[in-house]
């Protein structure tokens, strides 16, 4: 007789959390599903940070061995960056802090007069660094070929003049996918460039400047299982190596000299190439682990795709069992989309939810708006729920099947029982009242 059986899928692997306490008593395995807004840490990217420490110094102007190593491996991330996306061989991959750093030095570098066009549901990241008359934002419609066509009527109405359209991969809300290729197809017939903020897209699935076609595209370590406090901004050389530089300092200087002593008054030769905006003390460490979680997700994408895909499909059927659950969309009917979701339960605050989630059940979720206050308002108001607050739940490498079906039985629990703890609000915020959870003893006073 042949048994059938469910192949395991093998993940790179997160590192492990302690078990967290319950306002009911004991602890239990930390339930951790709010990879949306911070990814936890790849187990191979800590060693690697750890391996990397004692070499740690300055680079590109030290002679020290120690310096040249460090240098090294800041150089050799670019590499990694280039591949992750698929860029062209002209093109820049500057390091950032995050996404939302990446994109503002998009926006410094624009081209006088150019016309941006972008849906108001973005992210605040990508929505608001864009200033001027000639910024065109427009609704989402409710499906993917309306969408495509509202780029291509805005495009139309952009004066003459430089043009970029800001997209979004991976729906900062719903997890939906958008039409980027299409989006991309279109703005180049009207000879406009794209930028993608890929912040939600890169830790799901692989990511290509060249079979996208898009021209830039902005990332974050900390949604990439590295969370050290770097990102990145990759993409077309001519309008970054024609801007001012995004900060003045060292690093970005080729030359500076007095060109008027007696005024005080100094001439200043930039930096060509990634450096021009990369001024100051480079966050090497944080480089180094985001260059080595591009490398192990590459490595992994089939596994790391099978993964999402099994869970989330698990989560939904789940969440469909809730009574008065809600579920947040972009588009009308079935979209694809990455491992996450947002929805509101008829009768509940969100706040009080994701509460009671934590403090009952040792699950970590987010409630509010999700930096995209506009998105958040109107979808809502679509899923029939009031104000601009939802509960979003958003899987990644750590997720298992025990956490989904936690929370499926939590909520399920707390919509038929109610919550089995007392909760007050603080500064507008749920809280257990009373809260007899110890803080880990490094935060001991």
């Amino acid at each position: 007789m042949t048994l059938a059986f469910t192949p395991r899928i093998v993940v790179p692997q997160v590192t492990g959390q302690p078990p967290v306490p319950l306002v009911t008593g004991g602890e239990i395995a930390y339930a951790n599903l709010d990879h949306a807004a911070s990814t936890p840490c790849l187990e191979a990217v800590r060693r690697a940070v750890d391996e990397f420490l004692p070499w740690y110094a300055s680079v590109h102007r030290g002679a020290g061995f120690a310096s040249r190593v460090s240098t090294k491996v800041y150089d050799r991330t670019r590499d990694v960056l280039r591949r992750f996306t698929s860029a062209r061989d002209d093109d820049l991959v500057i390091f950032t802090r995050n996404t939302t750093d990446a994109l503002n030095l998009l926006a410094r570098a624009l081209p006088r007069d150019t016309s941006v066009v972008l849906f108001d549901t973005e992210h605040h990241a990508a929505l608001l660094p864009w200033r001027g008359p000639n910024v065109i934002r427009v609704p989402a419609p409710r499906t993917r070929a309306a969408a495509v066509s509202v780029v291509d009527s805005a495009l139309a109405a952009c004066p003459e003049g430089p043009r970029l359209v800001v997209v979004t991969g991976a729906s900062n809300v719903t997890g939906e996918l958008l039409p980027v290729a299409e989006i991309a197809a279109v703005a180049r017939r009207h000879g406009a460039r794209v930028a993608l903020d890929a912040a939600q897209l890169a830790p799901h699935r692989p990511i290509s400047l060249r079979e996208l076609d898009v021209d830039f595209v902005a990332l974050s370590g900390h949604k990439l299982y590295a969370p050290f406090g770097a990102g990145a901004l990759v993409g077309r050389a001519d309008w970054l190596s024609e801007a001012r530089p995004y900060l003045a300092g060292g690093g970005a200087t080729k030359a500076v000299r007095v060109s008027d002593e007696a005024a005080g008054g100094l001439e200043v030769e930039w930096n060509p190439g990634p450096e021009r905006h990369e001024a100051g003390s480079p966050n090497t460490v944080g480089v180094h682990a985001l260059g080595v979680a591009c490398a192990r997700l590459a490595a992994n994408w089939d596994a790391v795709i099978a993964h999402e895909d099994a869970l989330l499909d698990r989560l939904g059927r789940g969440l469909r069992t809730v009574p008065g659950l809600a579920e947040l969309r972009l588009f009308d009917g079935e979209a694809a989309r990455v491992g996450t979701v947002a929805f509101v339960v008829d009768g509940f605050d969100p706040g009080l939810l994701a509460a009671v989630l934590s403090a009952e059940y040792g699950i970590g979720v987010r409630d509010g708006a999700f930096c995209a206050h506009v998105a958040a308002r109107r979808l809502i108001s679509v899923a029939g729920g009031e104000g601009i607050r939802a509960l979003r739940v958003s899987l990644g490498l750590g997720t298992t099947e025990e956490h989904v079906d936690r929370l499926v039985t939590a909520l399920r629990r707390i919509v038929t029982e109610g919550a089995h703890w007392a909760y007050t609000t603080s500064d507008g915020r749920w809280e257990p009242s009373p809260d007899p959870r110890e803080w880990p003893s490094f935060l001991a006073s």
